[in-house]
């Protein structure tokens, strides 16, 4: 019995641990306020998509996705700010503008679906003047596809729907956003 338990704590101590799949940015801190720099322009700010990076992706990761929902919107299911899809695996970071307006620094094959404002590239926060502090999701998705099936011109329920058959893990951070006027 004890050739047995020994075996198994051996067995256990020579698995390697499983990385933390972990999302991060040095313009988003996890619930602390966003920047000007990432808010809409139509809200005074520079609408800048945020710097990310990410790392310890489960095996058999065949690409990423990567999305920005404001969880507060009062429609009922959240507004859409933002999503990329079809980033190569080999792929950990999007640099402070790649999903901004005419930018050209997303990956190659990588697709902006359409957000809820209309368009498709970043759009950053805006909620109601007055309404509390909403909170943006980011989330960046490991997939167990290379491609999503999917154009510019998905929305972002259509991404939802895409991504959620198609995800092996999730990771995420939520930056905060109000206004008062």
């Amino acid at each position: 019995m004890r050739a047995l338990i020994l075996g198994a704590a051996l067995a256990a101590a020579a698995t390697p641990a499983l990385a933390e799949f972990k999302l991060s940015s040095t313009n988003v801190k996890s619930g602390s306020p966003m920047a000007m720099a990432q808010v809409l322009g139509s809200c005074n700010g520079q609408n800048v998509s945020p710097a990310l990076t990410w790392s310890g992706e489960p095996a058999g990761t065949q690409s990423f996705a990567l999305t920005m929902v404001d969880t507060d919107a009062q429609n009922g299911r959240g507004w859409w700010h933002w999503s990329v899809f079809n980033i190569p695996a080999s792929v950990h970071a999007l640099a402070a503008g790649a999903g901004s307006e005419g930018s050209k620094d997303l990956p190659a094959g990588a697709i902006q679906g359409r957000t809820d404002f209309g368009f498709s590239h970043y759009g950053g926060p805006c909620p109601p003047a007055s309404d509390h502090a909403h909170h943006y999701e980011i989330t960046i998705y490991a997939l167990k596809v290379q491609s999503l099936p999917l154009g510019e011109t998905a929305s972002g329920a259509q991404v939802g729907r895409s991504l959620g058959a198609n995800t092996l893990a999730t990771a995420k951070i939520v930056g905060r956003y109000g206004r008062s006027k």
